[in-house]
């Protein structure tokens, strides 16, 4: 359904990188959501532009429908107006002088696929009634809450029945509690439409959430892509790890490379993983762990268990974080299973769980300094070095 290869995009006399998307190769099929994620600066939203036709991309081909809408190389290019799509941006873009109907209808009113404005109405009609609006069509516009607002971009985007709807952080500017069930209720009709969809943001719970593929962007690349369990589960570069929020990292060294284990050392401790292709002994390696990856206990049970010191703690309700020190290196373990009278300055055992950890080669420094940027913050090492 959407087709990019060798997509480019240069902004020409920019002190920045030279090309803000920099030869993405990508394929959506029909009725798939896939996710674009990644960091501020990435190249995912120009991403979304140029597939839009807001940008002119500098080099590559973008088919839509098996039709090609833009190939700089045959001087191809349709405008947004001419592609079979529907956007719903950051911002909504609601005429505060227009009701609600009248935004909505407002692509079938104006352009040169007019059409007669009792159809129009009645197609806006019942677009606002797929989302739950049509009670609120004579009602101004600023007169609605962020998220009837963003459901209004939303009903506009599929009035005119795209066969793409793209969306770009349209859920950023809502609290917490409303962008959850925006982000369900985006999903729900995404999903009885069967329509193809991109989806932009930089939250990798939104993306997690509610993509069938989740391609992960760095620097105008693609790092990674995948079904969401696999690239949060079992990422297989150290960025998509520190970006998907794995607090938790070791540096280490492949001792061992069997069919049933990769050995890994850390320190003076070792760890156990499952394999992996392409991890030769001595490579320098980041083995991941996530938060709730560890067992935390008061008393030794395993002479691998790691001695540390608690923190502090902070309650999910669900759950509880503790921060514990080992050495020189601050933990994050989760636990479901409340314990009662850990406080601050307790000794407390960490037993990681090494079928649960996650190895990628080592990053190099460059491409290292570049994923400090991330929320996961910057690669640490070992706090299980001897001394």
């Amino acid at each position: 359904m959407i087709r990019a290869t060798g997509l480019v995009k240069r902004y020409e006399g920019r002190t920045v990188r030279a090309n803000a998307v920099d030869g993405i190769d990508l394929e959506i099929a029909e009725g798939q959501l896939v996710t674009l994620l990644g960091p501020s600066g990435c190249g995912k939203t120009t991403t979304l532009r140029l597939i839009a036709g807001l940008e002119r991309p500098t080099a590559g081909e973008i088919v839509i429908n098996d039709q090609v809408v833009s190939a700089p190389g045959r001087h191809v290019f349709l405008g947004a107006d001419r592609r079979p799509i529907g956007i719903v941006f950051q911002s909504y873009a609601i005429w505060p002088h227009m009701t609600v109907l009248a935004n909505v209808m407002f692509p079938l009113t104006a352009g040169r696929h007019r059409m007669r404005r009792d159809a129009a109405r009645r197609r806006a009609m019942e677009s606002l009634e797929m989302v739950g609006l049509a009670d609120f069509a004579g009602r101004p516009a600023p007169d609605l809450s962020g998220g009837q607002q963003q459901r209004v971009a939303l009903a506009r985007a599929l009035v005119r029945e795209p066969k793409v709807l793209l969306l770009d952080e349209p859920l950023s500017n809502l609290d917490a509690g409303l962008r959850d069930r925006m982000r369900d209720e985006i999903r729900a009709v995404q999903q009885r439409l069967g329509i193809t969809t991109i989806f932009v943001t930089h939250d990798q719970d939104e993306a997690l959430a509610v993509s069938d593929r989740v391609i992960v962007m760095n620097e105008g690349r693609i790092v990674e892509q995948g079904l969401p369990q696999e690239i949060y589960t079992w990422p297989r570069e150290e960025f998509t790890a520190r970006f998907l929020g794995v607090s938790n990292s070791l540096a280490g060294t492949v001792r061992e490379v069997t069919h049933e284990a990769t050995t890994i050392d850390v320190g003076a401790a070792h760890i156990s993983c499952r394999p992996r292709e392409g991890l030769a002994v001595g490579a320098a390696v980041s083995v991941f762990l996530r938060p709730e990856s560890f067992t935390v206990t008061r008393t030794r049970h395993s002479p691998q268990a790691w001695e540390g010191r608690l923190e502090f703690s902070i309650y999910h309700g669900d759950s509880w974080d503790y921060h514990v020190r080992v050495r020189d290196e601050l933990f994050r373990v989760r636990s479901y299973r409340e314990k009662v009278g850990l406080s601050h300055g307790d000794t407390v055992f960490l037993e990681p769980d090494h079928e649960a950890a996650i190895v990628v080669p080592a990053q190099p420094p460059a491409t290292a300094r570049a994923s400090e940027e991330s929320p996961a913050g910057a690669r640490s090492p070992s706090p299980l070095e001897p001394r």
